[in-house]
């Protein structure tokens, strides 16, 4: 059976802010995974068009799209021109899942929540050809999930080919959150088997690895015994985390001992009012000063999360976000508009009180003001977001979080890796036109490597203010 499976491009990587090296870092591993179910002599072409020109004159038997809010319109634009031709079409993903009544006309059947039990099951029915028109997913386990199938991944495409995931969902439900909706019905956080997740990781060549687990340390007893398992493996990875993981016991020193070297958190706002608001309850009178001194100290660099433009939020967030970002040492800061995504409790608040201005998806990317502002005016969140980037990846600005690091090997790293990460985009550009982007993998893993700290400096001042 040949069958077509497809990333649409999200709209942001075809906007003026569109960064190719931030679309370029990880391929399509759900689809992958999907693959991972079919049959040997079944005939598969995944692609992913932020990386290659889709190919639309062929003729599969079968087209499977993920669909993300961004891409929605796309996706639904290419399920049509399939199914017009007699391809049986197939939507799935976070936006599906949020919105199937608006997904339903464009596809022969919609896949709901994750696909690990469902997809299975519709492989077997439209292969006795009595598909449902609907598969909504229920039993959620990760045991006897079949291998990726990278091999159906371009690996020369991307700078993170060895992207990997091992636990679905995360065991906390902040109101803005997108992956809360899409695990509803069912458990909202299990994990692999420690066996089949190392099992994973030895088939992945070279040293670095990039979890994109939500939460890597959601679970202590699988992160611990995981990390424990890669002692000894020669590697080093980045991953996501919490602060109140990385503030409770010796999760954090296992994984780095493991090969941790950079953890992205999800810090949003140093205003309690806003945590509140946002039910991020895990970052509830948490010392963050105290998270990124741990973190410092045993040599990870962290990739700060903001959110602008929650309802505590005035015309002074910015700047104070920005200079206590710097002041912090944080290597990197990934800032968001607040978007109320479909499914929410954020979306389902707003929409109650009137606040949504549209539903127009291609503006959903959290770089745009969808929504009736409180405290600021759309006009100042909009314009702050973007002065914050620029701001904080100044090169000033750089070389002064770099200096918050006491070890020279520590202020290098941080420097190199910031600077390269936003400075170079035509180098960047050049590299990934001539597909030699997986060859930067080993300056990758240079930066990465493991640097001896002293005792790092930071302010002890209180870091959530009301």
């Amino acid at each position: 059976m040949k069958i077509k499976m497809i990333l649409p491009a999200l709209t942001e990587a075809k906007s003026p802010y569109w960064r190719p090296i931030k679309y370029s870092l990880f391929p399509p591993l759900g689809l992958a995974t999907l693959a991972g179910y079919c049959r040997a002599d079944d005939e598969i072409d995944l692609q992913d068009e932020h990386v290659e020109e889709l190919r639309t004159d062929d003729m599969p038997e079968l087209v499977i799209i993920q669909v993300y809010i961004t891409n929605a319109y796309r996706a639904y634009a290419l399920a049509d021109h399939y199914r017009k031709k007699g391809c049986y079409v197939c939507l799935g993903g976070l936006h599906v899942t949020s919105l199937p009544e608006e997904a339903m006309p464009h596809a022969d059947s919609i896949f709901i929540g994750p696909g690990e039990d469902i997809f299975p099951a519709f492989l077997e029915d439209f292969r006795n050809k009595r598909p449902l028109p609907r598969y909504v997913s229920r039993i959620r386990t990760l045991q006897g999930v079949p291998k990726v199938r990278r091999d159906l991944i371009k690996r020369s495409y991307y700078l993170v080919p060895n992207s990997i995931v091992v636990t679905r969902g995360c065991p906390h439900h902040c109101d803005f959150c997108y992956k809360d909706a899409f695990f509803e019905g069912g458990r909202s956080f299990y994990t692999q088997t420690v066996d089949d997740a190392l099992s994973e990781i030895d088939r992945l060549p070279g040293r670095h690895l990039y979890f994109l687990d939500d939460h890597l340390l959601g679970n202590q007893r699988f992160a611990s015994g995981l990390f424990e398992g890669m002692k000894g493996m020669d590697r080093v990875f980045q991953g996501a985390s919490t602060v109140d993981a990385i503030l409770r016991g010796d999760l954090i020193e296992k994984a780095a001992e493991a090969g941790m070297r950079s953890v992205f958190i999800g810090f949003e706002t140093l205003a309690q009012g806003n945590l509140l608001q946002s039910n991020k309850k895990q970052n509830l009178g948490k010392d963050y000063a105290a998270a990124i001194r741990r973190l410092h100290d045993l040599g990870i660099m962290i990739n700060g999360s903001f959110v602008f433009g929650l309802d505590e939020d005035g015309p002074d967030v910015f700047k104070r976000t920005v200079d206590w970002a710097v002041q912090m040492g944080l290597t990197t800061c990934t800032f968001h508009i607040l978007t109320p995504y479909p499914g929410t409790g954020l979306y389902k608040s707003m929409q109650a009180e009137g606040r949504l201005l549209h539903s127009n998806w291609d503006l959903y990317d959290t770089r745009n003001v969808v929504y009736k502002t409180r405290g600021l005016s759309a006009e100042q969140l909009k314009a702050g977001y973007d002065w914050s980037y620029k701001s904080f990846y100044s090169w000033s600005n750089i070389a002064r979080a770099s200096l918050q690091h006491d070890d020279i090997k520590h202020q290098l790293k941080h420097f190199a890796y910031a600077g390269g990460w936003k400075k170079f985009e035509p180098l960047w550009n050049f590299i990934i036109k001539n597909r030699h982007l997986n060859q930067m993998l080993p300056l990758l893993e240079a930066i990465l490597s493991k640097v001896r700290n002293g005792p790092d400096r930071y302010s002890p001042q209180p870091v959530l203010q009301h």
